[in-house]
């Protein structure tokens, strides 16, 4: 009876023990992972920030007019407030209205 009594606490306390040490190993190998996780988010926003930095750059006016200087193009245009996609879904919907007119422009042509 006695042997019965420390025997069970021991187990138990072995038990807790090996699952202690399993949970610290999980946890320091999730701290990993997003430490791992974090740096990598640094630098892509870095290469944000430098790609933000260039865009703003390059697309200035004043820049945009020392290239076009620069390559000697003297019929340089700027292009119209409506000729700029904010996204792809933008230019896919307005070239599918620009094709469905022309679609139907030729039917008319045909027509006549």
């Amino acid at each position: 009876m006695v042997r019965s009594k420390i025997i069970i606490p021991t187990i138990i306390f072995l038990f807790l023990l090996i699952i202690i040490s399993i949970i610290k190993n999980e946890t320091r190998i999730i701290e990993k992972k997003l430490s791992k996780l974090n740096k990598q988010i640094i630098l892509k926003e870095r290469d944000l920030n430098e790609s933000e930095l260039d865009f703003y750059f390059l697309t200035s006016p004043a820049e945009i007019e020392k290239r076009v200087k620069i390559l000697g193009n003297t019929n340089y245009n700027p292009i119209n407030n409506s000729n700029i996609f904010l996204n792809l879904s933008n230019f896919t919907d307005t070239q599918k209205k620009i094709s469905i007119l022309n679609k139907y422009n030729e039917k008319e042509t045909k027509k006549n």
